[in-house]
Formats: C-alpha cells, structure tokens, sequence
C-alpha cells in the first residue's frame, strides 16, 4: 500500500476540477532532482489508488515495475521506468478529468498529466528523435509533401508494403499505422474567396457567457484540415453558411502548437503563440468568433495557452472566443437559428468522441447536432481510440495504440453502423484501421461535419 498519509480527512474532492498554471519559465520546473521528488509523490499516490489503470499504458507500466518488486513497493523502481511511464503519456487529460479524485482544489493536488508535461519538457532540452521532430513538424513536413509531385509520389509510396517495411525500419514509423494523405491544394487555396481585408472594430471585450456569440466566424483551418483533409474545412464553410453564418479565413496562421507540447517543446509552443494570437486577435476585435475542426487544436487555445499565459490578456480573449463547430451550432440552436430543413436521413451512426473533446466539458453537442436530423440514431462511444496524436505511428508505441484502441473497433464492428464517426478525423483513420478482419460495415469514417453536410443535402 501507498505510504503517503491522508491528508484533510477526505478521500476525493467533492468540488470541480482546477488546473493550476504550468510554470514553465521558472528554472526550477526545470531541475531534475525537483522534477524527481514530485514523480516519487505522485507515482506513489497513484500505486495507493489505482483507478486509472485501464485509461492508457502509463499506469499498467507503473503498477508492474512496482508489483514486480521485492515488497511491491515504489522505492524499488528502477527509475528508467519513470520515463517509460513518461513516453507512455500522449497529454489526453483524461485521468485528471474523468478518473482522479486527488486533483485540486484536493490536498494532494496531483495533475498526472502536467507532470508528465513537465518531465517531457526536461526531457526536451536534451534534444529529440530526428523522427520525433519530423512528426511535430506539421508545417514544415506539409510545405514539402504538398508540392504537387510530391504529394503523389508520397501518398503513391504510402500505399506500398514494402516501402511501409522500410519506412518502419528506417524512420521508426509502423507499418500498419494509418498515415494521412497530402493535398497540393490546400484547404486555404480553395477557400481564397473567404480571405481578404477584414472590417475594421473596436476591440471586443471579453465576455461573461460564451453563449454570447457574434454570429460570424473567422475558420482557423489547421495544419491537419487545411493539408491533409481540406475537405474537413470545406464541409464546416457549407454548412455554416447554410446556416446563415459568414465566415472569413483567419488572415494568416501556424501550427496551434499541440504536437510540441506533446514533445514538451515550450519554448517552440511559446513561438507559435507569439504569431497566432495576433492574427486571431485581428478577427476577433473586427467582431467575428474563432472555430477550427480539429479537437485538439480548440483545446490548445482554449485551455493550454491559457495555462501557459495566465497573465496574458489576448490569450484569455481568444480563449473566450474560439470554438468547436458543434458547441457554435448548438448555441445558434438555442437561439432558434439553426436550419432543421434536413433532406436526408442518416440512419444509425458509431459516434466516436476524441479524449481532448471531452475535457472541453462541453457536453456532447455533435450527438446532439445529428440527433436533429430525422430518422437518425446515434451510439455515443466516450473510450480513447488510440490515436492520440503521433502515439500511434511509432514502431514502439502501435501495439499498446491498437490494444487502446481495439474496443472502440470492436463496439463499431458489432454496431453494423450505416456509418461511423469522430470529430477527430485522425482518430477515425485509426478506428478503421483497427476494425476486425473482413468488418463488413462502412468502408471508411466520415467527420461528423460531412454527414451533416449531407443530410442537408449541399
């Protein structure tokens, strides 16, 4: 058993979840013996405790270096498994959402995953993979696989066996891991008509509700929907502005930055803020609301920047206006101003919700959208699929990917959906690419964007 002592007379906190700020600029986030005592604390309280143990490969790694010991006890760990437990953390936030009854405002206040943010981040200064910075490169990787020979000589090589043999071999990278196709005509070429001079405004203020929204919308099309699913951001214009929402194209931006926090690059995440908050601030203050298709991409502005910045005013002004599709749907909803003239049913739908969807805390507002669609029926599946951003491509980490993700397959599969679907469009290819062998359901996943596209029949 844990020896940490119960403090406070309570086992769990009866109050909502508070994440402290990450302190990241002070040096001491960053010394190694510090970093050491607060793993040793933490590990110990979770050993004591336990109830995260089917969430991800983090906690089975912890409790069987420590059940393996002589006394079962944490001090006979050997520490190289902490970084094994460190590695095995892909930032879902899931345990301090769903599971955890330690987290602040409690005593003990334990945030699982900021610690293992931290570790990652003094990891980071000792340098990464040529392989790991490749994967977190989604700009610079998407600037050179969009060159229009390019991208059909990589999606070409792509679907080959034996060159996914030697990519494995060579960059690290699994064989049967689904990796996303490249477009040479991005999403923000096809949508130039939406870009352009923006009115001019009084800066806005940040708002009491978020239900407070403009009615108008600047897309931030992401490095994923505007390189590799730029039909992503064409589905969500179509439908916005059947719905009577203008929508403009944010001016310009760069990568939210989520793939370096995941590799604890904060100073590179801090380069990203630097440019983007700008440029969001530009629509914002002109009177428009910020949405962006990508899940973890929203959840970057709306919670890690924030955490990041505490003190930075514009990052809690974006924060405060920027959105997840089906959140700004619903809310027009609310107001009696989304169209329900749907033309088309959609039958029974697998819905999938991504981990960084969820720790939005707000609600389940895609199952809500389509339930609005007559003759419409939605199975809510709320388990992590695996993908977990480049967690599951990498030749040592695909095995744990696929036993994380196999459930998620396997209640699909039994479903026999006429189609499925997460609001995480990487989460979908990994769905598909766990499903049982000869599934005869659906032949791919749909964003939920594009069947609402078609049950409006546009």
């Amino acid at each position: 058993m844990s020896s940490t002592p119960v403090t406070g007379g309570r086992e769990g906190s009866l109050e909502a979840p508070r994440r402290h700020p990450i302190d990241w600029r002070n040096p001491d986030f960053y010394d190694a013996d510090a970093l050491g005592k607060e793993l040793d604390r933490v590990f110990d309280i979770c050993h004591g405790c336990r109830r995260c143990f089917s969430l991800c490969e983090s906690f089975p790694t912890l409790f069987d270096a420590i059940d393996a010991t002589d006394d079962g006890e944490l001090h006979g760990v050997d520490r190289k498994v902490y970084w094994e437990v460190v590695d095995h953390c892909y930032l879902c936030d899931m345990c301090f959402m769903t599971k955890c009854p330690y987290v602040p405002p409690h005593p003990w206040n334990l945030d699982f995953p900021h610690l293992m943010l931290r570790a990652k981040a003094v990891h980071a200064r000792e340098g990464h993979s040529f392989r790991d910075t490749m994967l977190a490169s989604t700009e610079l990787v998407g600037r050179f696989a969009g060159i229009p020979v390019v991208a059909e000589v990589i999606n070409a090589v792509n679907r080959i066996p034996a060159a996914r043999v030697v990519l494995e071999k060579v960059g690290g990278i699994h064989r049967d891991a689904p990796l996303p196709e490249f477009h040479s005509t991005t999403a923000r070429t096809r949508l130039m008509p939406l870009a352009g001079p923006l009115p001019g405004g009084q800066p806005v203020p940040v708002p009491a509700s978020r239900d407070r929204i403009q009615g108008r919308v600047a897309l931030f099309t992401t490095c994923y929907g505007n390189r590799n699913e730029p039909a992503l951001d064409l589905d969500l214009v179509a439908v916005f502005e059947h719905n009577g929402i203008p929508v403009r194209l944010v001016p310009k931006e760069r990568c939210c930055g989520m793939p370096r926090l995941e590799l604890g690059d904060l100073e590179t995440v801090a380069k990203y803020k630097e440019e983007n908050i700008p440029e969001l601030l530009k629509v914002i203050r002109a009177g428009y609301d910020v949405v962006a298709p990508i899940p973890s991409c929203v959840l970057m502005f709306k919670q890690e920047l924030p955490l990041m910045f505490p003190d930075d005013p514009d990052v809690a002004l974006v924060a405060s206006r920027i959105y997840d599709p089906f959140e700004y749907l619903m809310l027009r909803h609310k107001a009696g101003l989304l169209r329900t003239d749907f033309k088309q049913e959609l039958g029974k739908i697998s819905y999938h919700v991504p981990c960084h969807l969820r720790v939005q805390n707000i609600g389940l507002k895609t199952r809500d959208v389509l339930k609005l669609v007559p003759g419409t029926t939605v199975d809510v599946i709320e388990r992590c699929s695996g993908h977990d951003g480049t967690y599951a491509v990498k030749t040592e980490f695909r095995p744990h990917s696929v036993k994380i993700g196999r459930p998620v397959a396997t209640r699909v599969h039994n479903a026999h959906p006429d189609h499925y679907s997460s609001d995480c469009p990487m989460a979908g290819h990994q769905i598909e690419s766990v499903l049982p062998d000869g599934d005869h359901g659906p032949k791919g996943p749909e964003h939920p964007l594009a069947l609402l596209r078609r049950a409006y029949g546009i």
